[in-house]
């Protein structure tokens, strides 16, 4: 089988209160989990270390080196997460940090995470793809390592590349953000947001083509 698990982040997801809490601090607000119950609100819980600049948001279970915070968004402004659940599935994983969302899943075929991918780019601006792991072949083996042609790349997108890398924006927990790269390239936020993307698109095109 194909099979594939993917780390997407949204850089700038508008409309996300976890996100918009993250921007700005050096939080990581993790173990991100939602349900609607039919009444037009949507309960969220997010752990964090402290108490998160969410409008409505009150402490729920203390872990005691983080806790649990729950809130009501409107339902009828769906967030990226439910946009996920709806395109491709369940998501399995939701953390922000930087004012970015960090969301994982797992999808059935390439086709179907460019198609993921687009239509978040459509909805929520800037996405890139963190990571991509393909699943063990029929055999149980570990799928072979596919080689990324960097010809495919513009040079400015070789360089935004080389000088996020180098800032550590790639890093965990990341050294660099969007800003500070861009500010380093003398670019726009927005401008690097782009190019990154377009980077991270031909490199994933160049994983899945032998898929």
């Amino acid at each position: 089988m194909e099979g594939i698990r993917a780390e997407v982040v949204l850089e700038e997801p508008a409309g996300c209160p976890v996100a918009a809490a993250s921007s700005g601090t050096d939080e990581r607000l993790t173990e991100v989990t939602w349900t609607g119950y039919g009444n037009g609100t949507v309960t969220e819980q997010v752990a964090a270390r402290s108490e998160p600049d969410i409008d409505g948001a009150s402490a729920v279970f203390d872990y005691g080196d983080r806790t649990v915070y729950e809130f009501e968004r409107d339902q009828a402004d769906p967030c990226a997460c439910e946009f996920v659940e709806q395109t491709a599935g369940p998501v399995t994983e939701v953390y922000s940090r930087d004012g970015a969302l960090h969301l994982t899943m797992h999808v059935a075929d390439v086709e179907r995470l460019r198609a993921v991918i687009a239509g978040l780019r459509e909805e929520y601006g800037p996405v890139s793809v963190e990571y991509l792991v393909r699943s063990r072949d029929d055999d149980g083996q570990e799928p072979a390592i596919v080689p990324v042609d960097l010809a495919r790349l513009t040079d400015r997108q070789q360089e935004v590349l080389a000088t996020a890398h180098e800032m550590g924006y790639f890093a965990y927990p990341r050294k660099a953000n969007a800003g500070e790269v861009a500010s380093a390239l003398d670019i726009e936020p927005s401008t690097f947001a782009e190019h990154l993307a377009a980077a991270q698109s031909k490199i994933l095109s160049s994983l899945v083509a032998r898929a």
